[in-house]
């Protein structure tokens, strides 16, 4: 059922990304491993810091996941309610 307030009570697919982050963070490693390894100083810390954002919203996706079904809802968790009426 639509009512209109989608962007505010939209849900996130957290497993979805999870798994995009832990796609991201193997290939941060192996970026930076492999610049690194090439004597590319600046891309390797590129990788490095691609690497640390990553991991920062990878222990964010996870901690929202452990909190429970209002993060990642299942089948026996209706819908929110739509917001009431307010005049802005």
């Amino acid at each position: 059922m639509r009512t209109g307030s989608e962007p505010t009570t939209a849900r996130s697919a957290l497993r979805a990304r999870m798994w995009l982050s832990v796609w991201g963070v193997v290939w941060a490693i192996f970026g930076t491993a492999a610049f690194a390894l090439a004597g590319r100083t600046g891309w390797a810390i590129a990788c490095g810091v691609l690497w640390l954002v990553i991991t920062v919203d990878l222990v964010l996706i996870l901690r929202h996941i452990r909190q429970g079904p209002h993060y990642q809802p299942g089948p026996d968790v209706p819908p929110y309610r739509p917001p009431e009426n307010r005049h802005r």
